[in-house]
């Protein structure tokens, strides 16, 4: 287990803060109110600082938020800014753990596959997709490998309804991520814009 310090280095014109770069507050309370959880790595179980979380505050740098532990449940994606209440960004309940994502300076390379197992139809996306099926006539999407950067997966056209993370790695199942039959239909890189 890690254990973070802020650092703060003092001059007479400027408060610099070492950790400013990736960080996120958690509130048990909306509007930013109650006991509050400083993070600034992945959180697999929030339970153990907080009882709840309804509301946060993104400082700097992109997260993942989910209603479960152990990453698993909806998830949504947070840039910098207030989020006072989760019903602001669609969660139903309250947030459970949370995983920093990396910023990515480079290509971007992601390979779908019509059917679990890297089987079926395969394409290689190195950009964002609105449509998957009007693009690639692929009736889905059941397996992919991410070969660089770290992409946003939807269930509908046009990047909406519910989303998936995926980092470098290989997904055999989408069933594996917790997404036994969600239709993946969009894609969007996660750029360095955080």
């Amino acid at each position: 287990m890690f254990c973070f310090v802020k650092l703060h280095f003092i001059s007479p014109l400027y408060n610099y803060n070492l950790f400013d770069f990736l960080q996120i507050i958690f509130y048990e309370d909306r509007n930013f109110q109650g006991r509050s959880y400083e993070c600034m790595s992945d959180c697999a179980d929030m339970s153990s600082y907080l009882s709840r979380c309804n509301s946060c505050r993104v400082e700097s740098g992109c997260f993942m938020v989910y209603e479960r532990p152990n990453y698993t449940g909806n998830q949504y994606f947070l840039r910098r800014g207030e989020y006072s209440d989760y019903n602001s960004f669609g969660m139903s309940g309250s947030i459970r753990s949370c995983r920093l994502i990396p910023q990515h300076r480079g290509s971007y390379r992601l390979r779908i596959y019509e059917k679990e197992n890297f089987q079926g139809q395969n394409f290689e996306l190195l950009d964002d997709c609105n449509n998957i099926q009007d693009r690639y006539r692929m009736p889905d999407c059941q397996s992919c490998t991410v070969m660089d950067g770290h992409w946003l997966m939807y269930e509908q056209p046009h990047y909406r309804g519910r989303m998936m993370y995926f980092r470098p790695g290989e997904y055999r199942s989408m069933r594996d991520v917790g997404y036994s039959g969600m239709r993946i239909s969009s894609v969007r890189r996660i750029m360095d814009s955080c």
